[in-house]
């Protein structure tokens, strides 16, 4: 830059000198002329000068004009040389447009490429994990009938109606809500009448000591009934989750409710072995169900006292992780004391089950008063509310929210509100102006035993079976324990043959 304005200082002093240069030319040129006229002529001084200046003036215009025409001829140079650069330079844009363009193309092709290849990977990934989901499933279902057999002691004392009634808990019915029996029937004519008594009956006339004798000897038996009651859809009344209810058979048939026995079996120290087999029974429903209806659940009670119980929640947790594979299918209910009075154990054991993919539940919710973004972070994600309670209009005053924004609010946080113990078509009416989107309770289906299945409930049993002794006390037929092994040692076979059975 300093040499160019060196160069250019030089070619203006330059040009002034050769304009002086010019100047002084012309008026020695002009004051010639007129000398000249002056002495050989023998024109007058005055004219002589006017001639002079005349000639000066024409000099003068003609030098103008001159430097006018060069520069006009510069300029159309310097003004032709920037056109040409001015193209050059668009030429170079247009190459670098195009090298640009073609770098997209190929930026995008490379993207497509990638994308179509993530896809197919994505998608054998897909194939793979469901693979490894059967086979999850199918090596659970040989761990389950394996610990089934260990577990199960099979003693030549026992009674023919015990072995009898073990097989269809372990091999519930199929996956649909047709997989029920009806209401328990009047017995068989056939049967002897006191054994065929299966009504529910409390346990007040019972004292402490033969209460929790009789539920040993009931769990030692493995005397434990699933039912199972739908919870539905609303409007539509689309059965999507089951409910596990625990009954207990004593010595004499006679079926013992959870209320009746949970109290005392926490006390006997049982209630860690009763919700292992309870779990076990229920995955094993799960199982069945999913056969038909991959979005089917099931939730399953536990007590708090197997919460807070580190062998007991050990020995669950780890038949739990063994079937992971189905947590997100799996619920675990738990009651709302217990939430409000957990403690370290309790916290660490949620934060277990919680981290393998299982989801909670809460029912016998006494108020409104919940937390849901607290419960939402513990894993929560369905609460259970007495149809009663929430149509009650004393709550808008006690909580401190509206009953009918309970759901919103619930939802907000990725929990979803189920109105239980529903009786009437009124109550149903009512909940969905609160936008209650799941009911259960004895207006959709009263908590049914299973219905044993129909291959393995009857295959290669002689009709004198059920009529043993003791055998005919169960409202569904059942098979000797004798039979149970093979079908459960089929695998796909079994499987298949439950989906294509009756129901």
């Amino acid at each position: 830059m300093l040499r160019l304005r060196r160069l250019g200082s030089v070619a203006r002093d330059m040009i002034r000198i050769s304009t002086i240069f010019i100047a002084i030319c012309m008026v020695l040129v002009a004051a010639s002329l007129g000398l000249v006229l002056y002495s050989v002529a023998g024109i007058n001084g005055t004219e002589s000068a006017i001639v002079a200046l005349t000639a000066l003036t024409f000099l003068i215009l003609y030098n103008a004009v001159s430097m006018r025409l060069r520069d006009r001829t510069d300029v159309g140079g310097q003004i032709a040389d920037l056109s040409r650069g001015t193209a050059d330079l668009a030429r170079q844009v247009a190459e670098f447009g195009r090298r640009l363009a073609a770098v997209e193309g190929r930026v995008v092709s490379a993207n497509s490429t990638g994308s179509d290849r993530i896809q197919a990977v994505l998608g054998e990934i897909s194939e793979l994990g469901v693979l490894v989901n059967q086979l999850a499933v199918s090596v659970a279902a040989h761990d389950d009938a394996l610990s089934t057999t260990t577990a199960v002691p099979a003693p030549e004392t026992r009674t023919v109606a015990e072995p009898q009634h073990e097989l269809p808990l372990p091999e519930p019915a199929a996956a649909a809500p047709v997989a029920f029996a009806p209401p328990p029937p009047a017995p068989p004519v056939a049967a002897p009448a006191p054994r065929t008594v299966t009504a529910e009956v409390p346990a007040a006339a019972r004292s402490q000591t033969q209460l929790v004798a009789a539920i040993k000897n009931a769990v030692e038996d493995n005397r434990l009934d699933i039912y199972l009651q739908p919870m539905v859809t609303l409007p539509q009344r689309k059965v999507r989750y089951y409910e596990a209810v625990t009954r207990l058979r004593d010595d004499d048939d006679q079926v013992l409710v959870a209320d009746d026995f949970i109290g005392a079996a926490e006390a006997g120290g049982l209630i860690g072995r009763i919700d292992h087999m309870v779990m076990l029974r229920c995955i094993q429903v799960l199982r069945r169900l999913m056969v038909r209806n991959k979005e089917v659940g099931v939730f399953c009670n536990m007590s708090a006292a197997t919460l807070g119980s580190p062998p007991n929640f050990s020995q669950c947790l780890d038949f739990l992780e063994a079937n992971r594979a189905l947590a997100p299918s799996f619920v675990l209910e738990f009651k709302q004391a217990t939430f409000r009075n957990l403690g370290p154990t309790e916290s660490e054991h949620l934060a277990a089950l919680s981290q393998r993919g299982f989801r909670f539940s809460i029912d016998h919710v006494s108020d409104l008063r919940i937390e849901p973004r607290e419960l939402a972070d513990r894993g929560v994600r369905f609460i259970k509310v007495p149809a009663a309670l929430l149509l009650d209009p004393r709550q808008s005053s006690t909580s401190d929210i509206h009953p009918s924004d309970l759901s919103d609010l619930l939802g907000r946080y990725g929990i979803d509100l189920i109105a239980e113990r529903i009786e009437g078509e009124r109550a149903v009416v009512d909940l969905l102006d609160y936008d209650v989107r799941f009911g259960q309770g004895f207006l959709f289906a009263p908590p049914r035993p299973l219905r044993p299945d129909g291959p393995s409930a009857t295959a290669g049993t002689s009709p004198t079976k059920p009529q043993e002794p003791n055998g005919a006390s169960n409202p569904a037929p059942v098979n000797n324990p004798s039979m149970d092994p093979p079908p459960r040692a089929t695998g796909n076979a079994a499987l298949a043959r439950r989906a294509t059975g009756p129901g």
